[in-house]
């Protein structure tokens, strides 16, 4: 498999600096649901699966959402889980399924 078609992970928490921060996580992960990719919403983060790219284009619709939705800053974390034999969030959680 190369590199551009591997299946990753990658967890994405957005964190708008604001003083009512929801309604702007709401519309990043909207953003998200928009690219089309698998994601998962957890209560700390939201995972998306997906190829490299795929995933890094969730990762960024995600953080502009923060701004156009009224924050004036916001901090993202990205966490990626990648193996050359692909990584999906069913393979992670198919022992506490």
């Amino acid at each position: 498999m190369t590199n551009s078609a591997r299946t990753i992970t990658m967890s994405i928490q957005v964190l708008p600096l604001t003083e009512d921060p929801i309604p702007i996580v709401d519309a990043a992960i909207a953003a998200i649901a928009q690219t089309g990719i698998k994601y998962m919403v957890t209560p700390m983060e939201t995972v998306v699966e997906g190829t490299l790219d795929e995933c890094w284009a969730a990762a960024r619709a995600a953080h502009e959402a923060c701004f156009s939705n009224g924050a004036q800053k916001a901090v993202t974390y990205i966490k990626i889980s990648d193996a050359l034999t692909g990584s999906t969030i069913d393979d992670k959680l198919a022992k506490y399924r």
